[in-house]
C-alpha cells in the first residue's frame, strides 16, 4: 500500500530542521571565511616570482580541486587522528569545506587580479611604491570588487554542500531528517522539510548576495 504524504509530518519535523540549520550555517560561515582567506593566499602565492613557491602551490590547488569533497572529508576525519590531529566533526567538516572551496576562490581572485589594468602596476612602480603597498593600496582594492559576485555565489554553493557532512557524523538538516525517518519509518516528510529549508535559505542567501554585489561590487578609482 502506498503511503500518503503528510504535510503535518513536514511541520512536525521543522524544529529538528532548525536545529540542523544552525549547524549547517556554522559550517558554512566558518568554511567560507577559511575559503576567502586561503583562496587569496593561494592566488598570491601562485603569482610568486619563485617557481619553488608557485609550482608546489599550483599542484596543491589542482589536486584538491580535482578530488571529491566527500573523499577529503573522509581523509580529514579518519586519517588525521592517526597522526595525532583530532578535532570535532563540525570543525573538521568546516575546515574541509573551506579548503576545498579555497581552490575555487583562488581562481576567482586570480581573475580579478589579472583584470587590473597594466597601467595601475606601472603607476605603482613610477611612484616607487613597495611591493606590499602596491598590493594593499592599488591592486587588491581594484581586484576584489570585480569578483564579489563570484565570491558571493560560492557561499551558496558551500551551504548546499553541507549535507555531505553527514558522512562524518555532523547532524545538519539532512542528518536530522534521516534520524527522524529512522524513528518514524517515514522519510518523505522530514526529507521534504529539509529540502524546503535548504531552498528558502539558499534563496535568502542569493538575495543577500545581490545586495552585497550592488554595495561592494563596484571598483572605485
Amino acid at each position: 500500500m502506498n503511503e500518503v504524504f503528510d504535510w503535518g509530518g513536514v511541520w512536525d519535523a521543522m524544529p529538528a530542521m532548525l536545529d540542523g540549520l544552525v549547524v549547517a550555517l556554522q559550517a558554512t560561515l566558518i568554511g567560507y571565511v577559511i575559503a576567502l582567506i586561503l583562496g587569496l593566499a593561494f592566488a598570491l602565492l601562485r603569482r610568486s616570482g619563485s617557481r619553488w613557491v608557485s609550482m608546489p602551490v599550483g599542484f596543491v590547488v589542482e589536486f584538491i580541486r580535482s578530488t571529491p569533497l566527500l573523499v577529503q572529508l573522509f581523509f580529514f576525519f579518519y586519517v588525521l587522528p592517526l597522526i595525532g590531529v583530532s578535532v570535532s566533526p563540525l570543525a573538521t567538516g568546516a575546515f574541509a569545506l573551506g579548503l576545498h572551496y579555497a581552490t575555487y576562490t583562488s581562481e576567482v581572485y586570480r581573475s580579478g587580479i589579472d583584470g587590473v589594468p597594466p597601467g595601475q602596476w606601472e603607476a605603482a612602480r613610477a611612484l616607487n611604491f613597495s611591493r606590499r603597498r602596491t598590493w594593499t593600496a592599488i591592486i587588491l582594492p581594484q581586484a576584489i570588487p570585480r569578483v564579489v559576485p563570484a565570491l558571493a555565489n560560492y557561499v551558496i554553493a558551500m551551504f548546499k554542500d553541507t549535507p555531505q557532512l553527514l558522512a562524518i557524523t555532523v547532524v545538519e538538516m539532512l542528518g536530522a531528517a534521516v534520524a527522524i525517518g529512522s524513528e518514524t519509518f517515514r522519510y518523505s516528510e522530514p526529507v521534504a522539510a529539509a529540502g524546503l529549508v535548504y531552498l528558502v535559505v539558499a534563496l535568502v542567501m542569493a538575495w543577500l548576495a545581490r545586495i552585497v554585489e550592488r554595495r561592494f561590487g563596484q571598483v572605485r578609482v
